[in-house]
């Protein structure tokens, strides 16, 4: 791996969870309603990819792609994303977030064909188990609610990802998706109206989250994974929600748990074993 493909991936990383600390941030440091802070995610982040196609096509608007099912796994994921966000510590939403894609992304693999091996169903199990620890109840368990709703972001993204396999140009079609989301997010707005509610540090963290984070945090990771393995790509990921929960202790001030630390351990090593499963079967 170049040193230009390291330095791309690690800020991918970084902007991957930039997403959930900027939204929890927002959500427990501000004024903004998390129907808001969503619309206006989206659209931010569709206006920077659509500048990003333009400076590389000079016709963005004609060269985007993407679908309204795609579009709406989009919006399904970011709606859920920020409504959990509400309540949950920006660590334990980035884990059940991404313990939710990673497995939901298997399991429809496995329904494909994909014959799973034993270490395979091994590394499932115990990614299953890290997510019940995390949610059993307890003093330090994640309302039950926000949970629901992080976990669904989860399945909507993973869902997202799929729809994104055979959509050719990655940006283009996350441009049109971005898109596409707007008026819909707007209608939710709209439904919410009555309990709309912001500040200028609100809205600055939302722009933030499309903007750099979704946007152009996307743009730098689908150009730095044309030069990664599959399986490069999918164990790096692995740092995001050890990242955020981090940053989340370090500038929020959120408790590392027992629970948490434990939990973390059996998703991301239950996940590292299937990786490493389909990485022998390769060879």
């Amino acid at each position: 791996m170049s040193a230009r493909t390291l330095l791309l991936t690690a800020i991918a990383m970084l902007a991957f969870a930039g997403n959930s600390l900027l939204c929890r941030l927002a959500l427990k440091t501000t004024q903004i309603d998390p129907a808001t802070f969503t619309s206006l995610r989206l659209l931010s982040g569709a206006l920077m990819l659509a500048l990003l196609l333009r400076l590389r096509h000079g016709s963005g608007a004609k060269r985007m792609a993407g679908s309204w099912s795609g579009a709406a796994a989009l919006f399904i994921y970011a709606a859920a994303f920020s409504f959990a966000y509400v309540s949950l510590d920006a660590g334990v939403g980035a884990l059940l977030l991404f313990g939710a894609v990673q497995i939901c992304m298997l399991l429809f693999g496995w329904s494909q064909g994909e014959r799973p091996r034993p270490m395979s169903l091994a590394g499932l199990l115990l990614a299953f188990t890290g997510l019940l620890v995390l949610l059993l109840p307890g003093t330090s368990a994640p309302s039950a609610g926000s949970a629901l709703l992080m976990l669904i972001a989860g399945v909507a993204w993973g869902t997202y990802s799929l729809l994104g396999r055979t959509a050719g140009d990655a940006l283009a079609a996350t441009a049109g998706n971005f898109v596409r989301s707007v008026p819909v997010t707007t209608l939710l707005s709209l439904a919410l109206l009555y309990s709309a509610s912001w500040d200028l540090h609100g809205v600055l963290y939302a722009l933030a989250s499309g903007a750099l984070a979704s946007g152009l945090g996307y743009a730098i990771w689908y150009t730095a994974i044309t030069e990664l393995k599959a399986i490069q790509a999918a164990t790096v990921q692995l740092s995001v929600p050890i990242i955020t929960a981090l940053a989340g202790a370090l500038l929020l001030g959120e408790a590392l748990s027992m629970r948490l630390t434990l939990s973390s351990l059996a998703v991301l090593g239950g996940i590292a074993l299937v990786l490493m499963a389909k990485q022998r079967a390769k060879a």
